[in-house]
């Protein structure tokens, strides 16, 4: 891999490669508007698609039929439009063929309450095919059950609010319903899980059990993952997951890999029962010789990794020496979040040769496909930030050369962390390079990165050549400070960033650039220290400026500092004065 080239979903164009992490998330998503783009004008405009001239035709290369073909109200033409997802139109198809008194086969009432119950009775948008990942993990889950912050708990509901509305079509058309089989009650409880109105699914099971259906294995994960939602205290969610369990094996339905990760999904929100219980999870799967996904792993290090709490890292290895040996596919939606949240847990840890290992296990196969352009940036910024921590300065360049810009884009903490490796190392020439890459990346506006740069750049006196080049990065901050126009406000300039600047002219021996920044301390109202005005007055006599050095003296007196008789004494004794000048 070329380390110096982008990504090769970027256009490889200097003005369309992206700049910093924003920028390759935006582009990285053009791709998909465009799509997205084109399917909205082929669905709102379809009349202008409707003629084809390719010969001969060959229909997958066709756009997708999106506007019905089939007129009149009949049960074909709502299995059309159940068809092409049109929520409200199959809803009010649907009433149509009640009121006339048409009855509706229970499949087609089935796959009406599919599409009711995926959708949450909303029509039907590119956007909510791609599912809302919500963060729902309660605060608290490590300390003891005692001492974790309360929250407002509402019996069922979930933290970011219901969004299955009361008595919505998906209700509406199950209570008007002839027949009911299992089918129905099933897919009415997933659809209430997954827009959060897990109390209500709770219930639409019970009446399941009580009209003795079975519930299908889905529903039942649906139902574990809904547990938490349904009970407060930690102990009680686990004993609910257990009841749904055995109901499971009364059913004789047999569980599957998704099961025992939605239980492990509710073990990261049972604190210490979490702990105690997961391993025995883990135990049962390998028993009915279930392998365990990326997923399953990740859960593990939720419960066991999370928070002030870290465990030695002995399980993490373990499960490492597993994720090592195999080439991982897709089974779980929460695959994609192992090797993110394993690089997190490395970072807490601080232990490098796990990270190591972590890094070699996602060049194995098809791992790297787990990672998409948000959760690579999130991986690979720890896992640098851990470099700088860690490792040898030579060993952190070489990752930073290899990396960045190419495989993810360094955020502010990855260049305070280099910045720090660079002091750590005593490597301060290398801020230079550093400052380019801020450049680049649109850090050059980031007070607290500036203020980083300027204090180790100024702290100590560097040979000639260096110096140059951190008064030549000083130029670029004061132009920043500087800087004016539309879109962006100046940035305010502080009493520590003015002594800085005026220190890495002075000794770049750049006296006039050193006094026009003396001079903005009496107009932005701040007092220079006595070590900048000292290594401007020794400026002032290594480039014979005798002026700048009275200058000097009479802008101490003007602001009364008591450093200005020690600068005059100072200034008598190695310049030569006229009587006028004394």
């Amino acid at each position: 891999q070329d380390p110096t080239a982008a990504h090769y979903m970027f256009q490889d164009d200097p003005f369309l490669l992206p700049r910093n992490a924003a920028n390759a998330r935006l582009f990285s998503l053009s791709k998909e508007s465009g799509r997205n783009a084109a399917k909205y004008i082929i669905k709102h405009f379809p009349k202008y698609f409707d003629k084809t001239f390719a010969e001969p035709n060959v229909p997958c290369l066709m756009p997708e039929i999106l506007k019905p073909q089939i007129e009149g109200v009949s049960e074909e033409a709502l299995k059309e439009r159940i068809h092409l997802r049109r929520v409200k139109d199959s809803v009010d198809l649907f009433d149509q063929l009640v009121q006339a008194g048409t009855p509706v086969s229970l499949e087609t009432t089935n796959s009406l309450l599919d599409l009711l119950c995926f959708y949450g009775d909303e029509e039907y948008t590119p956007e909510k095919e791609k599912e809302e990942k919500e963060d729902l993990e309660e605060p608290g889950v490590n300390a003891s059950e005692q001492n974790a912050p309360k929250r407002q708990f509402q019996k069922g509901s979930r933290s970011a609010g219901s969004r299955w509305r009361e008595n919505n079509n998906a209700e509406r058309i199950f209570k008007i319903m002839p027949e009911r089989n299992a089918y129905s009650y099933c897919t009415m409880i997933r659809g209430m899980v997954k827009h959060g109105a897990s109390a209500k699914a709770y219930d639409m099971y019970m009446d399941l059990l009580n009209e003795r259906h079975k519930a299908d294995v889905h529903t039942f994960n649906a139902l574990i993952t809904a547990t938490p939602y349904l009970k407060e205290r930690f102990a009680e969610r686990w004993e609910l997951a257990k009841v749904f369990l055995k109901h499971m094996a009364q059913q004789e339905v047999k569980p599957n890999l998704l099961t025992f990760n939605a239980l492990l999904k509710t073990l990261r929100k049972c604190g210490g029962v979490g702990r105690s219980m997961s391993l025995s999870v883990l135990k049962e799967m390998e028993a009915l010789n279930i392998e365990p996904s990326l997923a399953t792993y990740e859960h593990l290090l939720s419960i066991f990794y999370r928070g002030a709490d870290l465990y030695p890292s002995g399980i993490f290895s373990e499960i490492l020496d597993d994720v090592e040996k195999r080439n991982f596919t897709p089974q779980d939606p929460d695959d994609a979040n192992f090797f993110a949240s394993a690089m997190q847990v490395c970072c807490d840890l601080k232990d490098i040769k796990l990270a190591y290992r972590l890094n070699k296990a996602i060049e194995k196969g098809d791992n790297w496909k787990f990672l998409d352009v948000d959760r690579l940036n999130f991986y690979w910024s720890k896992f640098f930030s851990l470099l700088c921590m860690m490792e040898q300065i030579d060993v952190v360049l070489k990752w930073y050369k290899e990396t960045s810009l190419s495989l993810f884009y360094p955020t502010p903490k990855n260049i305070l962390d280099l910045l720090q490796a660079l002091d750590a190392a005593n490597q301060l020439e290398m801020i230079p390079s550093v400052w380019e890459d801020m450049k680049q990346l649109g850090f050059n506006r980031r007070q607290d990165l500036l203020e980083e740069v300027l204090s180790l750049m100024s702290r100590e006196q560097h040979p000639e050549e260096i110096q140059v080049a951190f008064a030549k990065c000083a130029e670029d901050i004061k132009a920043v400070h500087e800087q004016t126009g539309r879109e962006q406000a100046p940035l305010e300039w502080t009493g520590t960033a003015l002594g800085h600047i005026t220190v890495l002219f002075s000794r770049a021996r750049r006296t006039q650039d050193a006094w026009n920044m003396m001079e903005r301390f009496k107009q932005i109202n701040r007092i220079p220290t006595d070590h900048v005005m000292d290594v401007f007055l020794t400026c002032a006599k290594q480039t014979n400026c005798l002026d700048e050095a009275i200058k000097l003296v009479k802008l101490a007196a003007s602001l009364g500092l008591p450093s200005s008789q020690k600068l005059k004494s100072r200034t008598e004794k190695e310049f030569e004065l006229s009587e006028k000048q004394k």
